[in-house]
């Protein structure tokens, strides 16, 4: 089931004498893509005063555009009925809290059960979407709140959004040491040299700025509250690893454990039992791609992180306790 028809009209203006039909028509239509709209141009379905015009042709100035299209199939996936909890749902977004252990996009070694055929199965339609709409990702074993476009309108627009860096993306995470004040991380991030896997630190990286700020400390580790500036692979876990704050249950870029001095057996249990990185998409803050409305959803911690920092709080009371 692809997405209906676009049917769209426009007049070119007579400044634009002179300048490229595909050049053009971005201006006249900025929702969609420019190369959506290229490969629209070529396959008949915009007409400049009814006629079927080449991308690079020059436009006079008072032509009639018309765009008729059907939105062909980008995303190939099987839907599969895998629950979903959606925090806020319309014609055009779709906002959910995605639990730790399901993964975003299928590929090697996950061809099927990902959130892309979930979405699959609660819109057919998405399949018209690149990637099923799905416009950020969070890694398999992260948490929390991430927003889909549902439309190719909302897709355009989330896109742009990100890339002019005007998403809000807050996350919280679980890490080594007790760390007396907030910061910002300002450090360049790319593939790493060796390990095609993991991502680091590197002078010729991509740039990547993560603030971040206490929201509880504990006797041997920090409960942060992370604020994406960019949006690089696995930016928070990098950013905190090279700050020596590595996330617990980080099995990646986490290195050994590091328990505190005479911690209780509950609090040994609890850190030694969390098997995935402690990271959480707690809020996420944009602009409705249509309404133009703010939009904020947030998740509540997963209960396995929960139940991590009420140890970190039970063993840090009981220390206080002793101390006295």
């Amino acid at each position: 089931m692809n997405q209906p028809a676009i049917t769209l009209q426009a007049v070119v203006p007579d400044a634009a004498a002179g300048r490229r039909f595909d050049a053009v028509l971005a201006e006249l239509f900025p929702s969609y893509s420019r190369s959506r709209l290229a490969s629209w141009i070529k396959s008949g379905e915009v007409l400049l005063d009814g006629n079927v015009v080449r991308p690079r042709d020059p436009v006079r100035g008072g032509e009639t555009v018309a765009l008729h299209a059907t939105p062909d199939v980008q995303t190939h996936s099987e839907p599969e009925d895998i629950p979903l909890d959606v925090l806020f749902e319309d014609e055009h977004v779709i906002v959910i809290d995605k639990p730790a252990g399901l993964v975003v996009h299928p590929g090697a070694g996950n061809p099927d059960g990902t959130l892309v055929n979930a979405l699959l199965h609660r819109h057919p339609d998405l399949n018209a979407l690149p990637r099923a709409g799905i416009v950020h990702r969070l890694d398999k074993d992260t948490s929390g709140v991430m927003v889909v476009a549902r439309s190719l309108v909302a897709h355009t627009a989330l896109v742009d959004q990100l890339s002019s860096r005007e998403v809000h993306r807050q996350y919280l995470a679980v890490v080594s040491g007790a760390l007396v004040s907030g910061g910002t991380a300002i450090a360049p991030i790319d593939r790493h040299p060796r390990d095609r896997v993991r991502m680091a630190v590197r002078e010729d990286g991509r740039d990547a700025i993560t603030h971040y700020r206490l929201r509880e400390r504990f006797r041997a580790h920090t409960l942060l509250e992370c604020r994406l500036e960019t949006g690089r692979t696995h930016q928070i876990r990098v950013h905190m690893a090279h700050l020596k704050h590595p996330i617990i249950g980080d099995s990646l870029y986490g290195g050994s454990l590091k328990l505190p001095r005479g911690a209780n057996d509950a609090l040994v249990a609890a850190l030694k039992g969390f098997k995935r990185q402690a990271l959480h998409a707690e809020t996420l803050e944009f602009v409705h791609p249509v309404s133009g409305e703010p939009v904020r959803c947030s998740a509540p911690m997963p209960a396995d992180m929960q139940a991590l920092v009420k140890a970190l709080q039970d063993d840090t009371r009981k220390a206080a306790g002793r101390e006295r």
